[in-house]
């Protein structure tokens, strides 16, 4: 007679518990902190922390100031300062006491506009819209709770020279960057909101979370954003979302024109189509797929 094997009620529980336990654990581990695990290296962290104390307004500091910026002491702002200045990324500025960045720093912005195949794909749209309506064009990728300009062809009547390759700004306060949020999940809008600082740009910065929120569902409904005096005076922009082939945003593409040539009505009647059909293009050429 054949003995068909069974779990007993015991050993039911133990694998229920076992099972419970595991969940727990791979819970506890997707909830550590990175920087707790024995793979972290703290000092290639403090090392970008030097380099990131030159994010603020001031081109060149001397050691002290640098160390309050880093958030470091002085001994090990020191130490780290003079591997940079070894190293070729950091130089004393001839006459004073102060450091600065080197051009050694833009192999990495080099490397990475190079490698980034995005850029390679949007580039003759970008090019093309910025020659036929003569206003500049953008085009920004998401990182953290910002967007970075990655390309940026200025038009005939250049809004504001500060804004560069690279240049970062919250993504809820520009026309891309909202465009983008309208392609991503509300969990993820809302995790990226909490991590925004709310703080203006401009008097006319829209910084209360509802409205923003709701700018964010206007613009997946349009299919496009139009943001005006939101990061600097006299600048109106229109974005839409790039996507990849499962309609997730994978950047943003903008024009942005000044309110001296333009009105908020006329961008949107003229340019918004612009930014619309070179985004999906893009989308169509990288990816193979597009959704409204």
């Amino acid at each position: 007679m054949t003995r068909t094997a069974g779990r007993t009620p015991k050993a039911e529980k133990s694998v229920t518990e076992t099972g419970t336990s595991a969940t727990k654990a791979d819970s506890d581990t997707k909830k550590a902190d990175p920087r707790e695990s024995s793979l972290f290296v703290g000092s290639t962290e403090k090392t970008f922390q030097i380099l990131h104390a030159f994010d603020g307004p001031h081109r060149q500091m001397p050691l002290s100031e640098i160390a309050k910026a880093a958030n470091l002491d002085r001994s090990a702002a020191q130490r780290l300062v003079y591997t940079l200045e070894v190293l070729g990324y950091l130089r004393r500025v001839h006459g004073t006491r102060n450091y600065a960045l080197t051009p050694k720093l833009l192999q990495f912005s080099y490397n990475y506009l190079r490698a980034n195949e995005l850029i390679e794909k949007a580039f003759p749209y970008l090019l093309d819209i910025s020659r036929s309506v003569g206003e500049t064009t953008n085009l920004q990728e998401l990182d953290g709770a910002e967007i970075v300009f990655v390309a940026r062809f200025p038009g005939k009547h250049l809004v504001n020279i500060e804004f560069m390759v690279g240049s970062r700004l919250p993504a809820y306060y520009t026309a891309s960057g909202t465009a983008i949020l309208s392609r991503l999940s509300e969990e993820e809008r809302e995790d990226i909101l909490a991590r925004t600082d709310l703080r203006p740009l401009t008097p006319f910065t829209v910084c209360d979370p509802d409205r923003l929120r709701a700018r964010v569902r206007e613009a997946g409904e349009k299919g496009y954003a139009l943001l005006v005096n939101e990061t600097v005076m006299g600048d109106i922009s229109v974005g839409a979302a790039i996507t990849d082939e499962h309609g997730r945003a994978v950047a943003g593409l903008s024009i942005s024109v000044p309110a001296t040539r333009w009105t908020p009505e006329q961008v949107e009647q003229e340019l918004a189509r612009h930014v619309q059909v070179a985004a999906a293009s893009i989308s169509v050429h990288k990816f193979g797929g597009y959704s409204r």
